[in-house]
């Protein structure tokens, strides 16, 4: 007998010998596992009470604080002379400043709040404003509160009656510091501890101090005296088993009673001298038995081996039964919060859903990119393997913005795309936009996408091919070899540390613009500010930037760059109602009788202003792939929404594109012949008294029914009613909408007049028909 077949036949009879050692110590390491399981289910409790034990702390100590800097301005304001109350307010004013060295801002508004009512919310600020005029109907002192001036210069708001009866409202704006201080001084014990202005159901956050933490407790602890709030976070535990204590306990005393018991047994009953066998003799005594007929011997710790092994299990089917929100589906695209209603499962199964839809058209490839959300990879990954299981082949964009995976699906000629992107939406949201055979898909056809999966009705073994391609470059130079701007115009881009941070720079100034990038490194936690320009508070940034660097205009990009937002170097916000109206001079310039649409949200003076430039206006649905269908039925030209959306058929290819949008208002305000201003520029565009979109949030699917009965029940007397998208109630002078928003579960509201007096009418009457629906809203005007 050879070697080398002694060696194997030592290899194999040594294995009833590891096996006891390898299952002794597994069963040892996994019974320390369920001890440390164990401790950690057993401390969550008191890990919780220590969390919240510090906010109780805390929010005590921030009462005192409250209360203290209150207490310092109600005595300088009782301190002055009466006679200041029946006098000049600015005199008034300047006695209190000095009374408060430490002020950094006091002034002194009349008892009715005219001079409130009446200001430009943008440049008197909405924050300031709402606390004024909530002052009027407080309980006892109205709240102190917090509000912004600048990046990154938090302050104190204190609002108090003068004079009895009022006769002022004193407004006093001091220090955060000493706020601050308390809150960064707690310990949050181990957890986190947030701070948050407004409702204390409101995610609001100023501040947070401690680790990362568990997801915060939904109702805040407020602080008395104020709009503040302390949350707190019980520490992340790493907790597997099921979160019983007896059970974890079982477990650990198993695993390791069984594993030293294991180890002790082959000590014991498997000496050295047993360890091998002269496999000679065996082969001997095996020939001597078949010559006598005789049963062949064994080797005995193979058949003992053999004997106590387990049955093998069957190899895994498909993948177990995964529970899919149908609520993800909404009327636009899919989307969902990451780890709750959405995840790779979902993910691999949508994909499976897509590809079989696909297969259905006779289509066969796909490009799929995503945007700079932290769970991007995760889900773009589990997409792309549900795409492949469905037969279909992939080509991976990485990460880019939604609007280069729209270009990719005709640059590489697939008419198919999914971008994997939250949108504007918090860090923990993700979702997919998607285009199937040159159409994006909505409403219906999503919840095709829903069915085919809840009925198991998906393609699968196809074995899908994968392939990762650049096309950036390629976006760039389309854009850059067609547009391109007269004269240099300095620009302050902000991404917002969205995925636009990646290209829009890179395309203006590619186009000849002077570009001064603001949080245009991408990163998904968006720590700068919420990426949503159609948010003013999201802007504050952007003017102030614009305003420092002398630069002629700033420019806003959403979380994946579908979305646009301007203001301009005095600090205005030029609404993208009023940029559809420059755009559409412009194309129509070239493209005379073309339709343009524009949706239900936008000023009802962009109808003239089309008309006026030759072209044909058409109000549409909001949403992109609404506007989108409405641009392939009608053969419009351009589109756009009052979100920021803009979609050019003129020159480009008809989807939403932020960054192109961009580069052709640099193209427009650089080409002007007579080399205006970007602010003359837009003066010439007409504008009324407006408001942004105003929101009021609902528990989900409840701002659907809101809707059905407002409809059914609101009466605007002589106002023309256009029911296409919610409600909207048009006058001569000036319009109001209510809508149900198809992506968060809101009502959106915006109102349009020419005067402020037409403003204040129009919303007085959607006020009253909103609360006889619904008595409990809380109306944002």
């Amino acid at each position: 007998m050879s070697d080398t077949t002694g060696s194997r036949w030592r290899a194999q009879l040594d294995l009833p010998r590891l096996l006891p050692l390898a299952l002794g110590t597994l069963m040892v390491l996994l019974g320390a596992f369920c001890a440390w399981q164990f401790w950690l289910i057993a401390d969550e409790g008191h890990a919780a009470a220590r969390v919240q034990q510090a906010r109780d702390e805390v929010v005590q100590k921030l009462a005192q604080v409250v209360a203290g800097q209150r207490d310092t301005v109600q005595k300088a304001a009782t301190s002055l002379d009466p006679s200041l109350l029946q006098g000049d307010h600015a005199a008034l004013a300047a006695a209190l400043r000095a009374k408060l060295p430490q002020a950094r801002q006091v002034d002194v508004y009349n008892g009715n709040l005219d001079e409130v009512v009446h200001a430009n919310f943008r440049e008197f600020g909405y924050a300031k404003a709402a606390q004024l005029m909530a002052a009027q109907t407080a309980d006892g002192l109205p709240p102190v509160q917090s509000v912004t001036q600048g990046v990154g210069d938090r302050r104190l708001s204190v609002v108090l009656p003068l004079g009895k009866p009022l006769q002022a409202w004193l407004w006093v704006e001091l220090p955060f510091t000493p706020v601050q201080q308390v809150f960064d001084a707690a310990s949050p014990a181990g957890g986190r501890l947030d701070l948050r202005q407004g409702d204390a159901n409101a995610d609001m956050r100023i501040y947070s101090h401690g680790g990362a933490g568990a997801e915060a407790e939904p109702v805040a602890t407020l602080v008395p005296g104020s709009t503040f709030s302390v949350a707190a976070a019980t520490p992340v535990a790493f907790i597997v088993l099921p979160r019983s204590w007896p059970l974890a306990a079982l477990l650990a005393l198993a695993g390791l009673g069984g594993g030293f018991y294991l180890l002790w047994w082959r000590q014991r009953r498997m000496p050295a001298h047993a360890q091998e066998i002269d496999i000679e003799e065996f082969r001997q005594a095996q020939e001597a038995a078949r010559k006598a007929a005789l049963p062949e011997p064994v080797i005995p710790k193979l058949a003992a081996a053999a004997a106590a092994a387990p049955a093998a299990k069957p190899a895994p089917g498909p993948a177990a039964n995964v529970e899919v929100d149908q609520t993800i589906f909404r009327a636009y695209d899919i989307r969902g919060v990451v780890g709750k209603s959405l995840d790779a499962d979902v993910a691999r199964l949508l994909g499976q859903s897509i590809g079989t839809l696909m297969r259905e058209q006779g289509l066969t490839e796909i490009v799929v990119g995503r945007d700079g959300r932290l769970s991007g990879p995760e889900l773009a990954g589990a997409l792309a393997d549900g795409l492949r299981e469905a037969g279909v082949d992939v080509i991976d964009l990485g990460a880019v913005p939604t609007p280069v995976v729209y270009f990719a699906t005709y640059h590489y000629n697939t008419g198919c795309g999914v971008a994997v992107t939250g949108s504007h939406n918090p860090p923990d949201y993700n979702g997919f936009k998607i285009v199937v055979g040159g159409q994006t898909l909505s409403e219906g056809a999503i919840q095709d996408l829903y069915r085919r999966i809840a009925g198991n009705a998906l393609e699968s073994g196809g074995g899908g091919h994968l392939r990762q391609l650049d096309v950036l470059p390629d976006y760039l130079e389309r854009i850059v070899a067609d547009v391109q701007a007269e004269r240099r115009l300095k620009v302050v881009v902000d991404c917002g540390n969205g995925i636009p941070g990646a290209v829009a720079p890179q395309v203006l100034a590619g186009i000849g613009c002077e570009v001064v990038p603001l949080y245009c490194d991408v990163d998904g936690t968006f720590p700068n500010h919420h990426p949503d320009p159609s948010d003013p508070h999201n802007l504050e940034d952007l003017i102030l930037a614009v305003k420092q660097t002398g630069a002629d205009l700033g420019l806003a990009f959403d979380g994946d760059g579908d979305r646009l937002g301007v203001v301009t170097r005095e600090g205005e916000i030029i609404f993208p109602d009023r940029l559809l109206m420059l755009f559409a001079r412009d194309v129509l310039s070239r493209q005379p009788g073309a339709t343009i649409i524009y949706d239900v949200k936008c000023t009802g003076h962009l109808k003239g202003q089309v008309l006026e430039a030759g072209g044909s206006p058409l109000m549409w649905r909001t949403g992109h792939s609404l506007i989108k269908g409405k641009m392939r039925e009608t053969g419009a030209e351009l589109a756009g929404e009052m979100s920021g959306h803009f979609f050019f058929k003129e020159r480009w290819f008809g989807f939403d594109d932020g960054i192109y949008a961009g580069a052709r208002l640099m193209e427009i305000l650089a080409g002007d012949l007579e080399e205006r201003t970007p602010e003359e520029i837009f003066a010439t565009l007409p504008k009324g008294v407006s408001t942004p979109e105003l929101k009021i949030e609902m528990a989900e699917g409840e701002h659907y029914r809101f809707m059905e009965k407002f409809k059914a029940e609101a009466d605007f007397d002589d106002a023309t009613i256009i029911t296409i998208d919610g409600v909207r109630a048009d006058w001569p002078d000036g319009w109001g909408l209510v809508r149900a928003s198809n992506t968060t579960p809101v009502l959106v509201l915006r109102f349009d007049a020419d005067t402020p007096e037409a403003l204040k009418r129009i919303q007085l009457a959607f006020r009253k028909r909103l609360i006889a629906v619904d008595y409990r809203l809380k109306m944002p005007f």
